[in-house]
């Protein structure tokens, strides 16, 4: 039994389709003419974005350019000749937010151009981070005490004690440590 293709280009082949390529068509439909998807391109933050241009007539000299992308990404103007097919990687930065940006091709010297919109979202993982990272219904505990309660329980406990012994200064110290614990957090909080 012959497999009619080699084992390795089965095995690139399945790699192409996992990264997602936009193919854009040239010489397909008439000399010079430039084919792009209908619907916008996608590409996630800190990824690559990659053109594959299919040439299906004669070698061409085509230009990409990406005049508003700069806050998306460095790639801003290439010149590109294509004789079969020829793939055009853009990285998206890293440190960008979603937006988009459009690239301009361009064949028979201006007289054919095509544009292709770019949609540049979160990756699908890092919403799912930030939705986890949401405050939490309940309160987390830190471990810790609240300076307030360890406060509120040194007041209780002066007082209480002025109550049983009639002494006045514990009832004016249960005061004062109150109003500071509570002033204290308070201004700790800004």
């Amino acid at each position: 039994m012959k497999i009619p293709l080699p084992f390795s280009a089965l095995v690139v082949a399945g790699e192409i389709q996992d990264k997602k390529i936009v193919e854009v068509y040239l010489n397909r439909s008439g000399i010079n003419s430039i084919e792009v998807p209908r619907e916008n391109a996608r590409a996630e933050i800190g990824t690559t974005l990659s053109l594959k241009f299919l040439n299906r007539g004669a070698p061409i000299h085509i230009t990409a350019t990406a005049s508003n992308a700069g806050m998306f990404t460095d790639f801003f103007h290439e010149n590109l000749y294509v004789v079969d097919e020829t793939l055009l990687p853009i990285p998206i930065r890293k440190e960008c937010q979603p937006g988009f940006f459009d690239i301009e091709i361009i064949a028979g010297y201006g007289v054919m151009k095509a544009a292709l919109r770019v949609d540049v979202e979160r990756p699908a993982d890092l919403d799912a981070q930030t939705r986890t990272k949401d405050v939490p219904i309940q309160p987390v505990a830190h471990g810790r005490p609240n300076l307030m309660m360890v406060m509120m329980g040194i007041a209780l406990i002066l007082y209480s004690t002025w109550l049983y012994t009639g002494i006045a200064f514990l009832n004016t110290a249960s005061f004062i440590v109150l109003i500071v614990g509570a002033l204290f957090t308070w201004y700790r909080q800004g």
